[in-house]
């Protein structure tokens, strides 16, 4: 077994925090460590927590990581930064929010950068969901940084999806055109004291309807994140979820697809690192002029022809 996870296994942080670091660097070491890291999982339950900015992710977030802790429970938050990893970013703005957890054992909250990368999620979010799971969080969060066509990739890792949004923002309808409609498993009207909460609520009712396999499994909760309202009636909808992921056969139809998802990405990945190493090392020129589409097709033949590896010279 990889030294980091037995360590982990021993709850040692700074293991947990170096695994996720090697994921995020995309180390050579990665893929055996995550192997062991996977053999190692206890079914935590991962919700994905997505909305537009100033919907109030954070502060809800906040909420839910006081309502797990008092109910026992240890929680791990990946939040989903949009800027580099050496600016600051939300980690100095939102995250400041979470700063009263910060001394708690129960609770670890790690920043991470997109990197540029699409799907509101960092490249390596995933991993470090599943290595928190492996340390022994009973609960795993994800933020994105927001909603967006991108932010569909939200439903490659998390169990259940909680589509954040507020009345009179307008977000409702930008939410419907990007088609997280599709993907949310539960929805969370945040700011339920201002005007507007039944009127978000019927459009959100039609709208559900018109998407949804099966309307009536989708919850609409509403909660005030500032008189600390709604988190029970969210994280008992979350839990429902989860039971129905594990304890149903179409719960588990759901988890082999997420899994043929992922495999398909992970061999995507491995692919185009020895493509673009391969191109790296050839003699391969790529004017601004050429053909893309002819140039890609001699390049992934000729890379095949040579037995899928890097030209070693």
């Amino acid at each position: 077994m990889h030294h980091l996870v037995e360590q982990m296994n021993q709850q040692n942080i700074r293991a947990l925090a170096r695994a996720i670091t090697i994921t995020e660097n995309d180390d050579p070491d990665k893929l055996a460590m995550l192997s062991d890291v996977f053999s190692q999982q206890k079914q935590a339950v991962y919700v994905g927590i997505t909305g537009s900015p100033g919907a109030g992710k954070s502060s809800l977030v906040n909420r839910l990581i006081t309502h797990v802790r008092n109910a026992d429970k240890t929680i791990a938050v990946i939040a989903v930064d949009p800027t580099s990893p050496f600016s600051g970013g939300a980690l100095l703005g939102d995250r400041v929010r979470m700063n009263e957890h910060f001394t708690d054992d129960g609770v670890y909250i790690r920043s991470m950068a997109t990197r540029g990368s699409l799907g509101g999620l960092a490249r390596a979010t995933k991993d470090a969901v599943r290595i928190c799971d492996a340390y022994g969080f009973d609960v795993v969060v994800i933020e994105t940084v927001g909603v967006g066509q991108s932010e569909l990739d939200i439903m490659k890792i998390a169990d259940t999806t909680a589509l954040v949004l507020t009345p009179n923002s307008g977000d409702v309808l930008q939410v419907f055109k990007a088609g997280i409609m599709e993907i949310a498993d539960l929805f969370v009207i945040n700011k339920a004291d201002l005007h507007g909460v039944g009127k978000l609520k019927a459009l959100l009712k039609e709208l559900v309807m018109m998407t949804a396999a099966d309307p009536q499994d989708l919850p609409i909760i509403k909660t005030i994140t500032t008189e600390n309202k709604g988190i029970d009636k969210l994280w008992q909808a979350i839990q429902d979820h989860h039971d129905y992921l594990y304890q149903t056969e179409a719960g588990k139809q759901r988890r082999k697809r997420q899994q043929e998802l992922e495999v398909y990405e992970l061999i995507r990945e491995e692919i185009w690192r020895e493509v673009r190493a391969y191109i790296e090392t050839s003699d391969t020129a790529i004017a601004a002029d050429s053909d893309p589409y002819r140039l890609a097709k001699t390049i992934f033949a000729k890379w095949k022809e040579e037995g899928g590896r890097p030209n070693d010279g």
